[in-house]
């Protein structure tokens, strides 16, 4: 498989379009541009591809529809702006996709939503109840709540961050400029595109270094090579594109060469799963019955309550867990779907018992196969 190819074959993306390719120059959203966005964007939906929307342009909206000229400088305003201006978003969000029959939803993420596992894990269980059923969510910070010291800082990192959380194939930042550069385009006129790297390429540091803010948007093309970063942690690949490009999604869409791709150095699955094992550390242990063993380790199935014999150890929801045998030898580890306290009620229970143990159901699996990585 050609890398341009991972493009075509691609069945979640997340996109993230800045203020600047949504708005008629900076004076609230254009019904016409986010017209020309939609229908490419239905492309994509049409071959059953499902789309997470990250979109800015609340502020700009807001200003708009508050009459401010200027933008502000203090955040209380500029939070207020904000709050106006979402509504307007998603509006005009709602509007465009129900031309096509197509439903929207709205998703504000900070980062202590992303950093507490249990709000991870409900972010990311509601996100792919929706996908399924078509619905395309439409994220953005939750601003009018955010302070400075833990904002995300752009929607670059935000884009990332959801790739991450639903497991995308690919995440796609369209930009002012039509791709990375090997020097800043804005200064050198023999600057060439760069089409394709790794984005662990430390080549491309020196690239970026020194790009600026201003018309690359807030922190320039590096803080693009930092997300394409952060989302080939979980495998997925990076497409920086020029979102002044005409039908520059269904260019993509259709394998042209059109931006810079950034990818990962593993497939996506051996991405996560090394990030997992690597990155956090257990919280107790479920002892398993052999055929629980047996289907986790020649199986590659789900581990259910109905195969598990004891918990031990005080976790909560989306930690990881050691699954071990009977001699205590561990056989996989895994992000757990209950509490302790629940899983401990769920011991030995079918799936299919769980709503009548717990008064409620979470997940049929006590962890998801792709939640867990065998050792």
């Amino acid at each position: 498989m050609t890398e341009r190819q991972r493009i075509v074959e691609a069945r979640r993306l997340v996109v993230k379009i800045g203020s600047a390719l949504l708005t008629d120059d900076g004076r609230g959203l254009s019904q016409s541009i986010l017209t020309q966005w939609v229908d490419q964007l239905m492309v994509w939906k049409r071959a059953g591809v499902e789309i997470v929307l990250v979109s800015s342009g609340s502020v700009a909206e807001g200003m708009s529809r508050l009459g401010w000229l200027q933008r502000p400088e203090h955040v209380h305003e500029l939070q207020a702006a904000a709050a106006v201006g979402q509504m307007g978003l998603v509006q005009a969000w709602e509007a465009q996709f129900q031309r096509y029959g197509s439903h929207t939803a709205q998703i504000l993420l900070t980062h202590d939503d992303l950093s507490d596992r249990k709000r991870y894990l409900n972010a990311r269980s509601t996100l792919r109840t929706l996908l399924p059923m078509g619905v395309v969510p439409v994220v953005n910070e939750n601003d009018t709540v955010v302070t400075d010291e833990f904002r995300f800082g752009d929607n670059d990192t935000l884009g990332a961050l959801v790739a991450n959380l639903v497991e995308a194939d690919g995440l796609i930042l369209l930009t002012d400029q039509e791709g990375l550069y090997d020097s800043d385009p804005r200064g050198n006129p023999d600057a060439a595109l760069i089409p394709e790297a790794h984005a662990s390429d430390e080549r491309l540091d020196a690239m970026v270094a020194g790009g600026g803010r201003g018309a690359l948007g807030s922190g320039g093309m590096a803080t693009k090579v930092r997300a394409a970063r952060l989302a080939a942690r979980s495998g997925a690949f990076t497409l920086i594109a020029g979102g002044r490009m005409e039908a520059v999604l269904t260019r993509a869409r259709a394998g042209e060469p059109v931006g810079t791709l950034l990818v990962p150095d593993q497939e996506r699955l051996d991405a996560r799963k090394q990030w997992m094992a690597g990155h956090l550390r257990t919280r107790g242990r479920l002892v398993l019955d052999a055929g629980a063993v047996r289907v986790l380790t020649e199986g590659g199935r789900s581990l259910l309550p109905v195969g598990v014999r004891r918990v031990e150890g005080a976790f909560r929801r989306g930690e990881m867990v050691s699954c071990v045998d009977e001699q205590g030898r561990e056989v996989a580890r895994g992000l757990v779907s209950y509490d302790a306290a629940e899983a401990r009620q769920l011991v030995g229970c079918p799936s299919e018992q769980i709503a009548e143990r717990l008064g409620y159901l979470q997940e049929e699996e006590l962890i998801h196969r792709d939640n867990m990585v065998l050792v």
